[in-house]
């Protein structure tokens, strides 16, 4: 990271500079009408250190600000900084008059707001980068309560859609010779399976058969923005105890057969959209061949985050397309907290649980007509095949409230990724293997069955 360093001291310096020439400049920190007045100011300068010591003074007036004055800072681009509206018709109408390729370019440029030039030069102070994820952290969570703030937070994800691009990012192998600071964000940041204290960050970054990786980029000084925990094993995982045990046995990385991504965790907040995890998992792909050519399977232990909750809706829809009426009654014994404990229990929803599981991720769609759930969405958008839904493959409380302890195998075959890829984003088709079709062909037959019966007794 000493190259990253280096250029934020540079930044710095003439940050320092650009204060000296801009002189004493107090304020009520965090007032809008100041930043639109440094605002204003930096879209008119044209010298490097003044327009660097300017950015630097508004995004930290805005870091200092409370939570009305931020917000008001936002409306304040909102309103303040779009487009020039007498450039924008006169460009406009130049077009209509005698179109071309360069008044359409006219066009395309007078539209641009304002603030799309304000954010970009906010990126020279010294942590404006960092800052500005920030920013569209604190935007993000405004949208809700004032949609009309929709078309900022375009602004900032068309920008950062440039700048996080692939070209720019930097993946680094994380293991316990990591710097402490990178090491505690992965304990941070961890969204899958927490990791609770340092011996068992150890444990997932120390031994030979486990690796982890992050994507950084040069502005963001040690921030991973995605990273990805990989364990490398004889076989194909069921269950995320297979892979965290603190008592199991490691093994020697050249005898794994395969490499399984069990956790991706996205690290910024204001970077939600910005898509790493694509890029991420191919880089490791090909780095883990490159180091390790005998390893012939790469498989993700995903979690079903949308299940239980597809699945209750299910369970009271008397028109399910999913399920029988057999299994919605044999649905009743999860009102039991403790039904995991008892093997009789299990062993009836086994089956069930299973099916319904197979139908959701092959058939659920939502509005869009993409699979209902996020992560197989991401999984097989990248190309994966839907291999294996695993029973009771993860009883923590969080993989019990969201999925009834339900995962998923997505496999990464090389040869039919770019294939998977196709069929998925032209037809929407889902690449399955023939276990996972089966499971959904027989909630189907189950469900043919009760309809079948209802038919009869009408």
């Amino acid at each position: 990271m000493s190259e990253t360093s280096f250029f934020g001291d540079l930044l710095t310096t003439i940050a320092e500079q650009g204060r000296r020439l801009l002189g004493p400049a107090p304020r009520p920190s965090g007032k809008p009408t100041d930043l639109k007045a440094d605002c204003e100011a930096l879209l008119a300068g044209t010298g490097e250190a003044s327009r660097v010591a300017l950015a630097n003074r508004i995004v930290h007036d805005w870091a200092a600000g409370d939570e009305p004055a931020r917000a008001a800072f936002f409306r304040m681009l909102l309103t303040e900084f779009g487009p020039d509206e007498a450039k924008l018709d006169a460009a406009v109408a130049t077009w209509r008059a005698s179109p071309s390729q360069e008044a359409a370019q006219t066009v395309n440029a007078a539209s641009e707001p304002r603030r799309q030039e304000l954010i970009r030069r906010f990126a020279l102070a010294p942590d404006g980068v960092a800052m500005m994820v920030k920013m569209r952290e604190a935007l993000l969570g405004l949208l809700a309560d004032d949609k009309s703030l929709k078309v900022v937070d375009d602004d900032f994800a068309h920008l950062f859609g440039s700048w996080f691009n692939r070209g720019f990012l930097v993946l680094r192998p994380i293991d316990w010779t990591t710097p402490a600071n990178v090491l505690e964000k992965i304990i941070r940041y961890e969204a899958v399976h927490e990791i609770h204290d340092w011996d068992e960050l150890r444990r997932r970054v120390g031994p030979d058969d486990r690796r982890c990786f992050a994507f950084f980029h040069p502005r963001l000084v040690d921030e991973p923005l995605i990273f990805v925990e990989v364990a490398l094993t004889k076989s194909m995982p069921a269950t995320v105890a297979e892979v965290l045990d603190p008592g199991r046995e490691a093994i020697a990385a050249k005898d794994a057969g395969a490499a399984v991504f069990y956790s991706i965790s996205n690290c910024q907040e204001g970077l939600k959209g910005v898509s790493f995890g694509n890029f991420l998992i191919k880089q490791v792909v090909e780095d883990l061949r490159h180091e390790l050519p005998e390893i012939a399977t790469f498989v993700t232990l995903s979690p079903v985050p949308g299940f239980a909750a597809w699945l209750a809706r299910e369970i009271e829809n008397a028109e399910s397309e999913a399920l029988s009426l057999e299994d919605r009654a044999i649905f009743v014994e999860l009102e039991d907290r403790a039904w995991m404990d008892d093997a009789e229990k299990v062993e009836r929803l086994r089956p069930a649980l299973t099916r319904a599981c197979g139908w959701y991720l092959l058939n659920a769609r939502n509005g869009r007509g993409a699979p209902v759930d996020p992560v197989a969405r991401f999984h097989l958008g990248n190309g994966a095949r839907l291999e294996r839904v695993n029973f009771l493959a993860d009883r923590s409380a969080r993989a019990v409230r969201q999925a009834h302890g339900m995962m998923v195998n997505y496999l990464y075959d090389l040869g039919e990724i770019e294939a998977n890829h196709e069929a998925f984003v032209g037809r929407g088709q889902v690449a399955a293997s023939a276990s996972v079709k089966r499971l959904a062909k027989r909630a189907k037959s189950a469900q043919d069955a009760k309809t079948r019966e209802n038919e009869a007794a009408r």
